[in-house]
């Protein structure tokens, strides 16, 4: 749920900082790629080239952990998101320091980095495969929502909460970028990545622990 909230949050960001241009949602960075390529004014072709690059990167980096490592579950998951921390707070670093309006090398360069991010956490959401949260999309829980006859209740409270985290990123995102600056934004972002990882890693020592080894 933290990082299905950090995509809100990521996208509000980009989308609205960056000259729409999506990190997180490929889906939506393709069909903008599409509309700069077609020459529509507000898009930017280098950012999206970027975010999708970065984007590609960052998966290529997440499943290449997942295969050379035999860490599993939340583990993998701590390991991904210190990963992931770090790249946020680059970001927001050079943020920062670039100063807003982002345009030029220092857009190119923010959408990749945190594209980079987001491609590192969808491939681990990938392998973790946690029913109805995927973390960066919101298509397949929506039908499922809708097209489901008779969810169970945890499927059904996992898919309204998934919408209702990403949709409170989003907004929350949106209003610090809009009222603060992208760089309040990507602060919160970094603060709920930083908050992921430390429960990442508590839990990960517990499920690690003697008591935890000998009870399984």
């Amino acid at each position: 749920m933290g990082l299905t909230a950090l995509t809100g949050v990521v996208d509000a960001v980009s989308i609205l900082s960056l000259g729409r241009v999506f990190v997180a949602n490929m889906t939506g960075n393709v069909v903008f790629v599409g509309f700069a390529i077609a020459g529509a004014p507000g898009f930017s072709l280098s950012a999206s080239l970027a975010a999708l690059a970065g984007f590609l990167l960052g998966a290529f980096g997440g499943g290449h952990l997942i295969s050379t490592t035999t860490r599993r579950g939340v583990a993998l998951l701590r390991d991904a998101v210190a990963a992931e921390l770090l790249l946020i707070a680059v970001a927001l670093a050079l943020a920062a320091a670039a100063g807003a309006p982002y345009t030029g090398v220092a857009r190119v360069v923010l959408a990749a980095m945190l594209a980079i991010a987001m491609g590192v956490q969808n491939a681990v959401a990938r392998n973790l495969a946690v029913p109805d949260l995927t973390t960066t999309v919101l298509t397949m829980t929506l039908t499922g929502l809708a097209a489901d006859a008779s969810p169970r209740a945890s499927a059904l409270a996992r898919r309204v909460l998934a919408v209702a985290t990403m949709l409170a990123g989003g907004t929350a995102g949106a209003l610090l970028v809009l009222n603060v600056s992208a760089v309040a934004a990507l602060a919160a972002a970094t603060a709920i990545v930083l908050a992921t990882a430390a429960a990442a890693a508590v839990a990960a020592a517990q499920a690690q622990s003697p008591a935890a080894t000998g009870s399984s």
